[in-house]
């Protein structure tokens, strides 16, 4: 027997029906698409009947939601909650912090963790600057995916095709003059996004602020920012600070990866 091997993700395995439902949920989690009945058996070989019992429970606990069609299921609010609140709670005194507020005090200005979630952006953590004059968000906010410095980086790690599909669904809100709400206008930013490897929000979302994000090495939905104000820093100076944005998403990218305390690195 080969003990190395990694379990069956298409078994739902399971002392209780608790973990069985756990199980399943699972499986859909770990999916980029929606999930119908027919193809969850296929894919599990359970019965039709048990497993149609199963997405019942899960869609009634709020944990799924079925689609419009009445036939496919996608993650419901209350699991993305939960996948929310399990990533805020690990970054507010963890490791990822401390990294996150060494940047700070070397860039002076406010700096987030941000993933992506649904069509928005949100911040798993952030620390603010010193300055008096600042933008005051905390963890837990949300921003729009397609003015947003993170959005733009993490969705230009997306094929155009997935990007087309989360766009088509999301306001494409005009917050600012120079806010970009055009698809192609957009998929040619991500297009220099991904050839740059940084993105830049250049009061696209808020008049006033500026702000630029890198990806974290080795995670294609999480980014590493720094925001201020116009007026300490413009699109140019931003790009000034990059280096250090960059060390800051290695050093967040080496305690993912080994779960090392900064402190050590």
């Amino acid at each position: 027997m080969d003990l190395t091997r990694e379990p069956d993700p298409t078994a739902l395995n399971g002392d209780t029906p608790t973990m069985r439902l756990f199980s399943l949920l699972e499986l859909i989690a770990a999916k980029d698409q929606l999930v119908s009945l027919q193809g969850l058996v296929e894919e599990t070989g359970m019965p039709k009947p048990t497993l149609h019992r199963m997405l019942q429970q899960l869609e009634a606990a709020g944990l799924l939601i079925r689609q419009a069609d009445g036939r496919h299921y996608g993650t419901g609010a209350r699991l993305r909650r939960l996948a929310e609140n399990l990533l805020l709670n690990a970054t507010h005194h963890g490791a990822r912090h401390a990294v996150l507020r060494n940047l700070v005090e070397e860039l002076g200005e406010s700096c987030n963790i941000t993933t992506l979630s649904g069509n928005e952006v949100v911040y798993l953590d952030r620390v603010e600057t010193p300055e008096p004059l600042r933008f005051y968000l905390r963890p837990g906010s949300r921003v729009p995916v397609h003015c947003s410095a993170s959005g733009k980086m993490i969705l230009s790690q997306m094929s155009p095709a997935q990007r087309r599909k989360l766009l088509a669904h999301a306001p494409l809100k005009q917050y600012t003059p120079t806010t970009v709400t055009e698809l192609d206008a957009l998929e040619e930013e991500f297009k220099r996004v991904r050839r740059n490897g940084y993105a830049l929000d250049d009061e696209e979302f808020l008049p006033g602020l500026v702000c630029v994000a890198v990806l974290v090495p080795g995670r294609a939905n999480l980014c590493v920012a720094v925001q201020a104000p116009v007026m300490r820093l413009t699109p140019d100076k931003a790009l000034q600070l990059l280096p250090a944005l960059q060390r800051a998403a290695e050093a967040i990218a080496r305690v993912e990866a080994e779960g090392t305390p900064a402190a050590e690195q």
